[in-house]
Parts: C-alpha cells; sequence; structure tokens
C-alpha cells in the first residue's frame, strides 16, 4: 500500500466521534417556561430560521426553513454567531454516522443564548457561549466516580426542530448550528469570556478540542517531552499547538502533504517529516534518539498507528484521536505490548471536561498563548457550506466557518 492510501483517512474532526453521541427521547413539543428576552421571529411558539439541511445519504445539502421551539424544562435557545465546517458534519451527509435522516448540519459553534426553559439555572438569556455535546449527567458511574469527561449518559434537548412541514430533524451530535437559532440541552451551553470572536470560540466546542485534549488531558504532555503528532488537519495541529503550549521540547509532525506540514511548523512543530519520502519511524528516531515520549495518531488507519506504535520510546505513551472505520482491525504480537511498557489509549473529545476546558483555553487565547484564530481559512455564508464540503475534502483549508450577521 502506497504512502498516500494510508492517509486517505487523514484529517481532523472524524477524531471527534468516538465518543459517540447521545440518544435524546422524544417528547410532545411543550415551550412551558421559557423566557424570551431577546426577540425574534416567533410564531406560535415557534422560531422560523434559515438552517442547513441533510435531506438523504450523499445528497447536496440545501438551505431550508426551519421551525425552532421555545426551550422547555432544562432547554435552551440559542443564537448561533459562528459555526465551523467539520468532517463530522460531511460524515452526517453522506450516512457515515447513522441514518437518521434528515440532518440540521453544524456542532462546532458559538453564540448567545437567547432564553432558557424552567430548572435552567447554569445559563441565562445573555450569556455568550460554545456549544458542546458533552452535556454531563452528573449521576452515571464515570460522573460518580469523579470522572465527568468520560460521562456514558450525556443529553440533548428533548423537543425536536423541524421542517416547514413538521418533519423531524436529527441535529448533528445533538446540536445542529447550521442555523440562525438551535435548540439544545442548557448543559451543552458552556459561557465564556465575550471578548473572543464566535469564529475562534466556537473552533472549541469540537476538533480544535480534540486535538488540544488529545495532548493535554489523555497523553498529560508536559514540560521536556518529545512529542510525534501524526496527521496535520484540524487535530492534529491543535495537538501540535497543545504539545507546544504543555513545554513539550521536540515537537515531529508527521504527513504526507508538505502544505500541511507547514501549518504544522506555523503551530509550534520543531521539526516535520513527509511520510511520502520513507520510513517516518526511521526519521522520528533520527530526531529523537530513542522514540518520543508521546505519539498522537489523528489519521484513524492502522498502518499509521503502527507507526505511531513504533515511533514511541520505551514505556511511552500513543493516544489515538483519529477515528478507525469499523472494519479496521490492528494486530501485533503480545509479548510486544508487554515488553514496551508505556500506555496505549483513545481519546474522546479531547477527554475534556467543557467547563472546565473551554472558559481556560479562551483565557489563553485572549492572553495571546493560544492562536486559535490561525485555524480559521475563511468566513463564509449558510450558502457556501456545501463548497466548504468539497475545499475540506481537498484538504485546502483547516476550517472554513459560517458567519451569522
Amino acid at each position: 500500500m502506497e504512502h498516500r492510501d494510508l492517509w486517505t483517512t487523514l484529517d481532523d474532526e472524524a477524531a471527534i466521534l468516538a465518543a459517540g453521541e447521545s440518544n435524546a427521547s422524544l417528547h410532545p413539543l411543550d415551550p412551558v417556561g421559557a423566557v424570551n428576552v431577546l426577540g425574534g421571529v416567533v410564531s406560535d411558539g415557534f422560531h422560523e430560521v434559515r438552517g442547513v439541511v441533510a435531506p438523504g445519504k450523499g445528497s447536496k445539502v440545501s438551505v431550508e426553513t426551519v421551525l425552532v421551539p421555545d426551550p422547555g424544562p432544562g432547554e435552551a435557545l440559542v443564537a448561533v454567531q459562528a459555526c465551523g465546517v467539520c468532517h463530522t458534519d460531511l460524515h452526517y451527509r453522506d450516512g457515515g454516522i447513522n441514518d437518521d435522516f434528515p440532518f440540521l448540519l453544524g456542532h462546532e459553534a458559538a453564540g448567545v443564548v437567547e432564553a432558557v426553559g424552567d430548572g435552567v439555572t447554569d445559563v441565562a438569556a445573555g450569556d455568550y457561549v460554545i456549544l458542546n455535546w458533552r452535556a454531563v449527567c452528573g449521576e452515571c458511574r464515570a460522573c460518580r466516580r469523579g470522572r465527568p469527561w468520560y460521562c456514558f449518559a450525556t443529553h440533548n434537548a428533548a423537543q425536536k426542530m423541524t421542517l416547514a412541514d413538521g418533519t423531524a430533524l436529527s441535529p448533528a451530535l445533538g446540536i445542529g448550528a447550521f442555523a440562525e437559532k438551535t435548540l439544545v440541552a442548557a448543559g451543552q451551553c458552556t459561557k465564556v469570556d465575550a471578548a473572543a470572536p464566535p469564529e475562534v470560540a466556537g473552533l472549541l466546542g469540537c476538533g480544535v478540542m480534540a486535538g488540544i485534549g488529545a495532548v493535554i488531558n489523555t497523553g498529560a504532555v508536559t514540560r521536556g517531552d518529545s512529542v510525534a503528532v501524526f496527521g496535520c488537519g484540524g487535530v492534529g495541529d491543535a495537538a501540535v499547538a497543545a504539545a507546544r503550549m504543555a513545554g513539550a521540547h521536540t515537537i515531529i509532525a508527521v504527513d504526507v502533504d508538505q502544505r500541511k506540514l507547514g501549518w504544522a511548523k506555523d503551530f509550534g512543530a520543531t521539526h516535520t517529516v513527509n511520510a511520502k519520502d520513507g520510513d517516518p519511524v526511521a526519521a522520528i528516531k533520527d530526531i529523537a534518539e530513542h522514540g518520543v515520549d508521546v505519539s498522537i495518531e489523528a489519521v484513524g488507519n492502522p498502518a499509521v498507528f503502527q507507526q505511531a506504535y513504533d515511533a514511541r520510546d520505551l514505556a511511552g505513551t500513543l493516544v489515538l484521536v483519529g477515528v478507525p472505520t469499523p472494519d479496521m482491525q490492528w494486530t501485533t504480537p503480545l509479548i510486544d505490548i508487554f515488553g514496551r511498557g508505556g500506555a496505549i489509549k483513545s481519546s474522546w473529545y479531547g477527554d475534556c471536561l467543557p467547563s472546565r476546558d473551554f472558559p481556560m483555553l479562551i483565557d489563553l487565547y485572549l492572553q495571546g498563548r493560544l492562536p486559535l484564530d490561525k485555524f480559521v481559512s475563511e468566513k463564509i455564508s449558510l450558502d457556501d457550506v456545501e463548497q466548504a464540503f468539497e475545499k475540506m475534502h481537498h484538504g485546502d483549508v483547516l476550517r472554513s466557518v459560517v458567519m451569522f450577521s
């Protein structure tokens, strides 16, 4: 198999799929308790907005009229200000997640809470928030053990957004933010400093958080460590930036696209390796004599995973943040795993806790220590999402971001 074939899944947002998405139960539409203070086009408890809808497997997306109900108990209505175009949305469009069409796409977003339902105390109308798809329950076995970043029972809004004819929409990752307004569980709203522009803040809602968290939370990279990052799309470059921020001494970026290696340099890679030019493991060990302390696989491919595994020093850590397809397998002698020691970990959403990590990372951005703005390749409108998918597929952009006036 040629190096290009090994890297066909290279890029970023498949990384967040490992965590899956929660299944919201369906309830009758019930706007009881909604408090709407910012206004909007409302008719009989619904807000009529424009949104990007994937109608069927492989079909091109279209901009449709979407009806968003007022929030019920535990829910929040959010006026979306910006939403990144993510590989996960493309997977939804192509039927790679499930077949619950039609989908309301978009999930990597920031905006302002417009209204909240009964029982909501953590956010209020007017709050500037990043949307997340890990609304922790506080009650599952992971939460009870003090590990809410692993929450096994995250939840979404109970009510459904619909098309104008009443057809229920499935919001991508329980969010559906390629729309002027969206309805989410209140726990999916994380308050952050409004000084951060929405096109920057929203990136933390998905792929960038996955890459940063893979390094800081899952890989526990610290000062003086050596790190190799395989795959320099959005998640991989976020991992590079996080390694630099954490004080890693040597940061080696590996890819088959020289342009992406240039991007990784901009984010803080001290060395780059083009996997088309030879054995990347040998190249890494020419730089870090015995291998690296932490190896990040941001592709989701067994052959690349093997390279990342082999690139570690003894007792090193391997983090899988790229997501393989269900048919992919990896085999290696068990004695080799025993003899090398260390750890092999997967990283779900960067093992993040939004309430802890989002505000902290926004503060680092505002201090000039985390270059989130470098991820924004272009700002587009709702009508440009299909074209943005094409650019993303060809690797022309790190992030296209839909902006709302």
